[in-house]
């Protein structure tokens, strides 16, 4: 997924404290002795610059950093709430692209272990060092679950979709996207409304998304929503709503 707007200027967002957490000893002084191992200068270059500068980057494969991952935790104890914030927080501290990566694999594989109250930290991670690559992982594998499991947060969804970041409007937008048959259309709509004349780039294309998404679920529901906001909704979600109707 490439997309040509330039990185949006870093919002400074205030950091969750940092709980302890010797797990998350454990796995960081692991990751950061195998990830250098595997770096490719090369391949550093051309995945910053795919990712306009957003940060510095190892250079490993994606096939390659998952089997590091794998010796990284192998034998690690399953998390409670607390190693996840930690280690999602030491990583999102590291400067190489990859160890956010690690982070955000290593929350959807444990986010039922957290609750509401990891919010705070995942607002960090969205506002921090944002980009698209990082952020949708978040929305639709960390949000989505916690919204799912704790339908209170739904209330704090409504709150970022009103938000002056556009990584949290974004988050927001995107936090239903694996929610299928369990999908609130209605707020799904809602949201998708709220911030049509939004005049960012990923915003835009964000609600095209999640429509088309939707769509495989309910496609007559999307067709009659997008035709009667047709003329509201900008052409690119347009666009991006009806590929597949």
């Amino acid at each position: 997924m490439s997309h040509g707007a330039e990185p949006a200027a870093e919002r400074p967002a205030p950091v969750p404290g940092l709980p302890r957490s010797v797990l998350a000893d454990t796995v960081l002084e692991r990751l950061t002795l195998l990830y250098p191992t595997a770096a490719d200068p090369v391949r550093a270059r051309s995945a910053a610059a795919y990712m306009k500068q957003v940060a510095p980057f190892l250079g490993i494969p994606t096939p390659r950093r998952r089997a590091l991952s794998r010796s990284v935790l192998e034998g690690t104890a399953r998390p409670a709430e607390p190693d996840c914030a930690a280690i999602a927080l030491r990583c999102w501290a590291l400067p190489e692209r990859e160890y956010q990566y690690f982070a955000a694999d290593y929350l959807r594989r444990h986010v039922a272990r957290c609750s509401s109250g990891f919010v705070p930290v995942l607002r960090h991670l969205v506002t921090t060092v944002p980009w698209w690559d990082t952020v949708d992982l978040l929305a639709a594998h960390v949000a989505g679950p916690l919204v799912a499991a704790g339908p209170e947060l739904r209330r704090t969804m409504d709150e970022w979709i009103e938000d002056d970041d556009l990584w949290i409007v974004r988050t927001a937008l995107l936090h239903q996207l694996r929610l299928k048959e369990a999908t609130d259309a209605r707020r799904l709509f809602a949201y998708c409304l709220r911030r049509a004349d939004h005049p960012d780039f990923f915003i835009r294309k964000a609600i095209g998304w999640c429509l088309r998404e939707y769509a495989k679920t309910d496609p007559q529901a999307v067709r009659d929503f997008v035709d009667g906001a047709r003329d509201r909704l900008a052409p690119l979600s347009v666009r991006e709503a009806t590929k597949h109707l």
